[in-house]
Parts: structure tokens; sequence; C-alpha cells
């Protein structure tokens, strides 16, 4: 069942990793993450590699193989390279600024959306005459990241009709016939 938890994953020079009664702590020069791993699955490290093990063949022990190896990947990609989102807001009079880890967004309703972010997450916003502004989000946290992000476009999604709204750079719209069609 799990393929994934069989690969290795290549440690980079700069990232340590330890583990110590089922809690693994990832450290890099982007940051640090911990994670609590289940029991049974066991962590070798050797020569700048680390392979995941599991007590036996059972398909719950597979599934949590498969499970922690991308999570501690993932922690370890984090902190050392690091992840970024970009979203991009689609309409007329939609706008984005930010002041530090404050996001502040007109999207067309009666008031403006003030969203404090984690201080794990840096922000950044750029807004060019006749392009649609674009929301960038960059952490060493995946999970975090994908959490925010997402928060964000819930503010308002794009609908089908006109393609109106907040959406991952690069993410397809369905987009649907109106009336006349």
């Amino acid at each position: 069942m799990s393929r994934i938890g069989k690969s290795i994953i290549e440690i980079p020079a700069n990232v340590t990793v330890t583990e110590k009664d089922g809690l693994v702590t990832v450290k890099g020069p982007k940051g640090e993450l911990t994670q609590q791993i289940g029991e049974g699955i066991t962590l070798k490290q050797e020569d700048g590699v680390l392979t995941l093990e599991r007590p036996s063949d059972s398909k719950q022990h597979k599934a949590l193989h498969g499970l922690y190896r991308a999570l501690i990947n993932n922690m370890i990609v984090g902190t050392a390279e690091g992840f970024t989102k970009k979203l991009e807001l689609v309409g007329v009079g939609y706008r984005a600024s930010h002041q530090g880890n404050r996001l502040d967004m007109a999207l067309g309703f009666s008031h403006a959306i003030v969203m404090d972010l984690p201080k794990e997450i840096t922000l950044d916003t750029l807004s060019e005459k006749g392009k649609n502004p674009i929301i960038t989000l960059s952490s060493h946290d995946k999970q975090l990241l994908g959490m925010v992000a997402a928060k964000i476009r819930s503010f308002r999604k794009p609908e089908p009709y006109k393609g109106k709204g907040v959406r991952f750079v690069g993410e397809i719209v369905r987009r649907k016939a109106g009336k006349s069609a």
C-alpha cells in the first residue's frame, strides 16, 4: 500500500533531524519544526539519508508509514528551502495591501477585510497598473501556509460566471455560460 514510505529522504547539509520518544525535530536555516510520529514507525539516519521503517505490513502501519514519510520530507524541505503560495485577486476594484503581517483586502464588500497572519508567514503584495493584485505568502511550515492561503481564498471564492474572486496563481476556474447561451 505505501510506496511513498519506502522511498528515502535526503537530508541537506544545513539541516539536522533528531528523534526522541516519537517526537521528530527538524532544524534548518529557515526555522524549526516538530512532529509526533505514531508507535512502531522508526527512523534510521545514516550518511545524510533518512529512512522510515514500519513494524508490520498491516493496513494501518502501511498508511502511517507513507503519512509520516511525507510529513517529515515536507519538514526537511521547508526548513531548508521554504514554501511559497501566490494568490491572485481577480475583479474590478479588488485590492490588497500589507503592513508587517497584517493583510488588508478590498474584495467588493461594504467593508475592508483585515487579517493578522501568524508570525511564521512572510507576506508580500504586488499591485501593478493593468494587472491583478498578487498576494505572496512564504513559510517553512507547509501545513500552516496552506491553511492561511485557503482562509484568504475563502473570503471570495472564484465564481463560475465571470471568474471574479481570489484564486491561486495558475488555478483554472471552470466557466459556465450565462442566461443568454
